[in-house]
Parts: C-alpha cells; structure tokens; sequence
C-alpha cells in the first residue's frame, strides 16, 4: 500500500504533506529530524492518512494536494 498523509507540528500551524509506503516509520523519521523539510517544526502529529494500492495514485493525489487552490481543500477536508 502507498499512504499520503498530512502532518502538523505540535508546535507550530505547520501542515506537512507527503507519501510512502511506511507510515509508521516515515512519522517516526520526521519526528527524528531525518527530513530537513520537517526537522525545525517537530514533533509531528499524523492528522489524516489515505491508503492506495496504486503508487502512480498516491503520487497524483499527493502532488494534487501541494498545488495552490488544493491546499485549501485539504485544509477544509482533510485536517
């Protein structure tokens, strides 16, 4: 399976949005500083995930979610 998800600091109104095939250890790699985009707005809470069988997908609707108007809709829908 291949996840996107959206993150939010715990310390911040930071949103963080990216995906995987690991959920459990990409939370963890962001929450360890392994990622420079999210190293300085930890710790990091897990706030939606959305499951794929398909990786072209999950890259699409990840991609969709980063553009401009989209963000809103993730904000309205997702958070």
């Amino acid at each position: 399976m291949y996840y996107v998800y959206i993150l939010k600091s715990l310390h911040t109104n930071q949103i963080y949005t990216g995906y995987t095939t690991d959920l459990q250890k990409r939370h963890k790699d962001h929450n360890s500083g392994k990622s420079i985009h999210t190293n300085k707005f930890r710790p990091w809470k897990v706030i939606t995930s959305i499951a794929f069988g398909d990786r072209e997908r999950a890259v699409d609707f990840e991609r969709y979610l980063k553009t401009g108007s989209d963000i809103a809709f993730a904000r309205r829908h997702l958070i």
